[in-house]
């Protein structure tokens, strides 16, 4: 009982466990995909939280090098289960805009609104410049890498021709390579670019044990892998009956619904003013979206039978170096405030009154 009070105190979304089963009544009784979808939205925010307490719970019994690890490799776990979910389904743009959606939301929604909730709380805060200027470094990599199949492309051939796809899994096993020698470097360096670990405080008093955040673990992840094929299968109805496209579902709401526990945890942070962690969270997020989701859902897509190419529109990498550079700008100096905070979140929310508009 102290632990799910801890947890409810700690992590308010938790409170939106009661969508669970208002989705089986919705399913059962035929209320339509309409409330399914949205039903099915809410109910993995919670359990993406529930994922991600585990998973820190999990580090907090490891050393912090093995706990920095558990992270990086289960902190977008909730997303990468919806986005094989769609690419089963054969929603390929979907899952193509999900990648872009949350390297945007991470670096701009996210971080802006840290800065902000810090900003307005604690006034100007700092963070490591020399950290902030290996995120730049990787992010501005992790963005070229994800641009190169999209250029080439043009002059190679169709997007679904086989030497488009040997170029994907080309720059996919580079990518790959690349985010296995960030976790080289995070087990020799006292601070990693593409993972965090639990505070010390947390580390020295776990508040549960290992074998309750297994399980906890099993269960939340068989809870997104359910509402997930609801949520995906769902998705044609809403595109068709409110006009919205699939693109605008997949780069704005799938990845705030995937990531919303975590955003949670990163604004928190900053409220606490502990804005090394909350840049690192939201920065971290998107590397590893760009370095290892990406990638790997390349490799399982042709498992799947539906090849996913990393051949991107021109909107979605216009809207990703634009991201890349206003994070870099605003981090360069070591410090934040409130009004850059708003400034990204500003820039988030043009972005998608683009993306809304376009057909």
């Amino acid at each position: 009982m102290k632990t799910l009070r801890r947890f409810f105190s700690e992590n308010p979304l938790l409170f939106l466990l009661i969508a669970i089963p208002f989705v089986l009544a919705a399913k059962i009784a035929g209320w339509g995909d309409l409330w399914v979808f949205g039903l099915s939205a809410v109910g993995v925010v919670p359990l993406a939280g529930l994922i991600g307490q585990s998973t820190e719970a999990l580090a907090a019994h490891t050393s912090p090098k093995i706990g920095g690890l558990l992270n990086a490799t289960l902190g977008n776990a909730a997303e990468l289960i919806i986005t094989l979910v769609a690419i089963k389904a054969g929603l390929l743009e979907l899952v193509k805009a999900s990648i872009t959606g949350s390297i945007l939301g991470n670096l701009l929604f996210v971080l802006g609104m840290a800065m902000v909730v810090g900003g307005r709380k604690n006034g100007p805060q700092r963070f490591d410049r020399r950290q902030a200027g290996n995120h730049a470094v990787l992010l501005t990599l992790a963005v070229f890498a994800l641009a190169i199949p999209s250029f080439f492309s043009q002059a190679i051939g169709k997007e679904s021709s086989p030497k488009v796809e040997a170029l994907s899994l080309g720059v996919a096993v580079v990518m790959l390579a690349l985010y296995g020698l960030g976790l080289l470097y995070s087990f020799r360096a006292a601070r990693s670019p593409i993972s965090y670990a639990p505070d010390s405080d947390e580390r020295r008093h776990p508040h549960m044990s290992l074998k309750s955040s297994l399980i906890l673990l099993g269960v939340a992840t068989v809870g997104v892998v359910f509402l997930s094929e609801l949520l995906v299968g769902a998705v044609e109805h809403v595109v068709s009956r409110f006009h919205v496209s699939e693109f605008f579902l997949g780069i704005i709401l799938i990845p705030i619904v995937g990531n919303a526990a975590e955003h949670f945890v990163a604004v928190q942070m900053a409220h606490r003013n502990k804005m090394d962690l909350g840049v690192e969270i939201a920065v971290s997020s998107s590397l590893q979206i760009a370095l290892f989701v990406a990638p790997l859902l390349v490799f399982v897509s042709l498992l799947l039978g539906h090849p996913l190419t990393l051949v991107f529109n021109p909107f979605e990498l216009m809207a990703l170096g634009a991201g890349v550079l206003i994070t870099i700008l605003v981090a360069a100096d070591g410090e934040s405030n409130w009004l850059e905070g708003a400034a990204m979140v500003g820039v988030y929310a043009i972005l998608a009154i683009g993306f809304f508009l376009l057909p």
